[in-house]
């Protein structure tokens, strides 16, 4: 697969079919991944960075057919559009050979091809954040004039994926990306919070004016601040905070990892009511506002979890799929090798998630001006597992938590420490919201393709962050 120098670098499709021919094993399939796109990011309310990124990914994924099993290797590296990937198609070939074998183990998905195979990648030209940029403009205008500081980051991009196999798979898909994060300083040291969205592709993405006015009434200088004793609380969960838990779930909905004990979907497993409320958790490739590939891309599975897609499985067909339906378990997240060892049906990841519950939910503000008493918490950061096996997760609070009393924000509280299991707190919530696009604070970078609604929970454990737990 050498070239002259005077020779025009193969397109992305070219060079996917070149990998998989290549390849030495059994079967082979090969992923090219290209992402362009334009970033900008603002502090003390004055631009400080943009530019524009461009760079290519390859997976290869080698089987070799033994007589107890298959065995898989897969490499991933960056290359050029025009350098070899002789490297890394015999680097995964060495892998899969020298691999133990696996009796669920498949080889690559069949004989599919899309009609736009061949087409260039995506461009992600500049302008796309021009709408982002002339907003900022009016919000600093703004927040000039009130003495506060906004902070924050946008991005706007295109991945375009190329699946080709020795089996003949010739699957292309451009995916949008993009996500917009607004922090908002108050003055006289009155705090911070922070707001953000993905990009769905509507006008509002791209309104950080409108972000600003969300979170404007959340700093008030002589908005009081007050300390919250330990305790278990009703709290007022943001979507975005609801967005960061349902994908710990989401993350732990691993069919092989339940089959094996090691997860809280083990025993008894799908069929199992999970809450009270007519709650339905869902992915689908056709979501609006959150469309992702029709098929699987394992490369796309891997920034956000490890072990939910097989890289062999890359270009398996996807569809809709509920995996909470009206409260109940009613999925677990399989591949191939998982369906056939569990005797489910195949649903394998999605690159989306929608959390929705019965029509006719409040917003956030609606459910604020109907509280008593609870804690509002508008993120959450710094999340990690402390049992796998109850998905048992401790975490912080950030940029935004706030006591509501009488229907209204009366006092401004520090940030707090919880420890909570997302699947525990599916029994107590008491309250479903409006669902709608919300960005996970935490998982934002690898995963923005969510809707999710507030909810109100009973009996939330809060105490002072500085206090450790386990």
């Amino acid at each position: 697969m050498s070239r002259t120098r005077q020779d025009a670098p193969p397109s992305p499709a070219a060079l996917a079919e070149r990998a998989a021919a290549a390849s030495g094993a059994d079967e082979c399939v090969v992923t090219v991944e290209v992402r362009g796109g334009a970033h900008l990011r603002w502090a003390n309310n004055a631009v400080t960075a943009s530019g524009h990124v461009h760079d290519h990914r390859v997976t290869v994924v080698s089987a070799v057919a033994r007589r107890d099993g298959i065995a898989v290797g897969s490499v991933t590296g960056q290359a050029d559009p025009g350098g070899e990937v002789d490297g890394l198609v015999e680097a995964a070939d060495a892998a899969a050979r020298s691999a133990p074998a696996d009796p669920d183990a498949t080889g690559p998905v069949g004989d599919r091809a899309s009609p736009d195979w061949a087409d260039p990648p995506a461009e992600a030209p500049a302008a796309l954040l021009a709408p982002v940029a002339a907003s900022l403009r009016s919000a600093v205008d703004r927040a000039n004039a009130e003495g506060r500081l906004l902070y924050g980051y946008a991005e706007r991009g295109f991945r375009t994926s190329y699946v080709a196999s020795s089996t003949g798979l010739r699957l292309r898909h451009v995916q949008r990306e993009g996500l917009l994060d607004l922090t908002v300083r108050g003055s006289n040291g009155a705090g911070q919070v922070w707001a953000g969205n993905g990009w769905t592709g509507s006008q509002a993405d791209d309104d950080v004016a409108a972000l600003h006015e969300r979170l404007r009434d959340r700093l008030h200088p002589e908005l009081p601040r007050a300390e919250l004793p330990e305790g278990r609380y009703e709290v007022l969960l943001s979507p975005s905070c609801v967005a960061d838990l349902m994908l710990h779930l989401y993350r732990a909905a691993g069919a092989g990892d339940a089959a094996d004990g090691a997860s809280p979907f083990a025993d008894p497993g799908v069929g199992t009511r999970l809450t009270p409320m007519p709650l339905s958790l869902e992915s689908g490739p056709g979501l609006p506002g959150l469309e992702c590939a029709p098929f699987l891309l394992p490369g796309a599975a891997d920034e956000f979890a490890a072990g939910l897609a097989a890289p062999e499985d890359a270009g398996l067909p996807l569809s809709p799929t509920e995996w909470i339906s009206g409260g109940t378990l009613a999925a677990l997240v399989q591949t191939r090798r998982t369906a056939a060892r569990t005797g489910l049906p195949l649903t394998p990841w999605i690159g989306n998630l929608r959390l929705s519950g019965p029509p006719g939910g409040r917003t956030l503000p609606e459910m604020v001006a109907a509280t008593d008493r609870a804690v509002l918490i508008d993120c959450v950061w710094y999340v990690r597992t402390v049992d796998a096996a109850t998905l048992l997760l401790t975490g912080l609070t950030r940029d935004g938590v706030h006591l509501v009393e009488h229907g209204e924000i009366t006092a401004a509280l520090p940030d707090l420490r919880f420890t909570e299991s997302p699947v525990h707190l599916l029994r107590r919530v008491t309250e479903v919201g409006r669902t709608g696009p919300a960005l996970p604070r935490e998982w934002g970078d690898g995963f923005t393709r969510t809707a999710m609604p507030p909810l109100r929970v009973e009996g939330f454990p809060l105490f002072p962050s500085e206090r450790a737990t386990t």
